[in-house]
């Protein structure tokens, strides 16, 4: 029903549709979702971390990338992040602990004894979350119901989630449904997002030796920002001649972009996109997350003040569709750069892929190795991916996950491809590698198909849910 009201001021007559129906399409009861007798379902949820640190660092970092041993250019070299302000912690990104939360590995078991794997940062505090909330959602339902299962994932982490560590959580859980429905339906996840756009797929190294990137082939390389505001403008210069001494080792044709971890400030930004400009032979195809990640506002002026000089890439440690459509709608940057391991993993990611779509902006994922891969494959917008090469001097390729799989893909003469005869993402756990679980669970903590199904046949529902209120709260009258 709609009745209209008119208000009437001394300039004009306004009239205004007063809604006197609910807003909700909940029509009809959502059942819900209990598998069928008999099918296969998830057996049992585990969250896994790799030993001791040293252990992890020996291992070649795990799921941390950053997990390295000292000396390692990724944490001992002079590399501008927002702690660079301290000077008691410039020396080693180590020294605040970059790599304090650690890797975590989750597997996901079926009935049928198939397992599948998924990895992100988020170290024990994420075992304890995986294991003692997010199981509940997973163990009992049908893998193929992964929609439904990384909603309430999601929805049940509102309250102390939305972003970071939660969120890396749920995205570990998540590409282990989707490794183990690769394994159920015999094929690679890449099919089950709709199969390859591309025959092969170009990839851009980052590290310190651009000259030995473009030398193995690699389509771009890409370098971090020794220096930011805190090292004042004689860091400025630094970093103008480092990249001048970059470009000059790849020469002024070879595609090459800066990486500035969250470290500097607007005009800093500006001031530094434009000596590139002025000063940098060829210049840089992009500069990269040059502002802490909330400052949406700051990237938009940046793009706006900047963006006829390059390109400025944004979204490594942005999480969830909702982040992202901020990124999108507040035109921060020029391509989108979600890490597929921390952002809420695949599912998430491909939400993140058709919203970019609609926008025509490109998505290049951060590291993610294999678990980009196979989103990057599946769709049109991805159009490179990115190698951080973790050969302790950036010196040749090396696995991004160290020794925890005995076959991840690497890329030959700058493309990487994907075994169609593997399925799921396609890479095996290296049992050599000890893992721990820390909270593990007894047999009688894991939740079955017929748990389901007890507690939906309890739901409340109709007249006497939407009456409950009454007979729970008795008002004085």
């Amino acid at each position: 029903k709609l009745q209209f009201l008119y208000l009437i001021d001394d300039t004009d007559y306004h009239t205004h549709r007063i809604h006197l129906v609910t807003m909700s399409l909940h029509l009809g009861e959502h059942v819900p979702v209990v598998p069928p007798a008999g099918v296969v379902v998830v057996k049992e949820v585990r969250a896994y971390v790799v030993g001791d640190k040293k252990t992890e660092e020996k291992s070649g970092g795990a799921a941390d990338c950053h997990a390295q041993a000292g000396g390692h250019w990724i944490v001992d070299t002079p590399i501008s992040n927002p702690m660079s302000v301290y000077p008691m912690y410039k020396a080693s990104r180590k020294s605040w602990g970059i790599d304090a939360v650690g890797s975590m590995i989750v597997q996901v078991e079926l009935t049928n004894g198939m397992v599948g794997v998924g990895i992100a940062i988020a170290g024990e505090p994420g075992c304890f979350i995986v294991e003692h909330h997010l199981s509940r959602f997973v163990e009992g339902q049908d893998p193929r119901n992964i929609e439904f299962i990384h909603d309430q994932m999601w929805r049940a982490t509102t309250n102390y989630g939305r972003k970071g560590l939660t969120i890396q959580a749920i995205s570990a859980v998540d590409l282990a449904l989707w490794d183990a429905l690769g394994k159920l339906r015999n094929e690679p996840v890449y099919q089950l997002l709709g199969g390859k756009t591309k025959d092969k797929l170009p990839v851009y190294a980052t590290g310190i030796r651009p000259d030995v990137a473009k030398r193995l082939g690699f389509v771009q390389g890409k370098v971090p920002l020794p220096y930011g505001p805190g090292d004042g403008d004689a860091g400025m210069r630094k970093n103008i001649e480092m990249l001048k001494a970059y470009r000059a080792s790849v020469g002024p044709e070879y595609p090459l972009a800066v990486d500035c971890y969250m470290s500097l400030t607007v005009p800093y930004t500006v001031e530094l996109a434009r000596r590139i400009d002025k000063e940098v032979p060829g210049g840089v195809k992009w500069i990269e997350e040059h502002l802490h990640p909330d400052d949406y506002e700051g990237y938009a002026e940046v793009k706006r003040t900047a963006g006829h000089l390059n390109l400025f890439t944004c979204g490594e440690h942005e999480y969830t569709r909702y982040g992202f459509r901020q990124l999108i709608e507040k035109k921060c940057c020029d391509v989108l750069q979600p890490d597929i391991t921390w952002c809420g993993g695949i599912t998430e990611a491909r939400r993140v892929c058709a919203m970019a779509a609609a926008h025509d902006l490109p998505v290049i994922p951060h590291g993610s190795s294999v678990y980009s891969y196979h989103l990057q494959f599946a769709f049109t917008n991805c159009p490179i991916a990115e190698l951080i090469m973790l050969d302790p001097k950036a010196e040749k390729v090396a696995p991004y996950f160290g020794t925890l799989f005995t076959d991840e893909p690497l890329p030959k003469d700058g493309y990487v491809d994907l075994d169609p005869s593997k399925p799921g993402f396609g890479v095996t756990l290296n049992p050599d590698v000890p893992l721990r679980r820390p909270c593990a669970r007894a047999a009688g903590q894991l939740r079955t198909r017929e748990d389901l199904a007890e507690k939906s046949a309890k739901r409340p529902r109709g007249a006497e849910w939407l009456g409950s209120v009454a007979k729970l709260v008795k008002l004085d009258k």
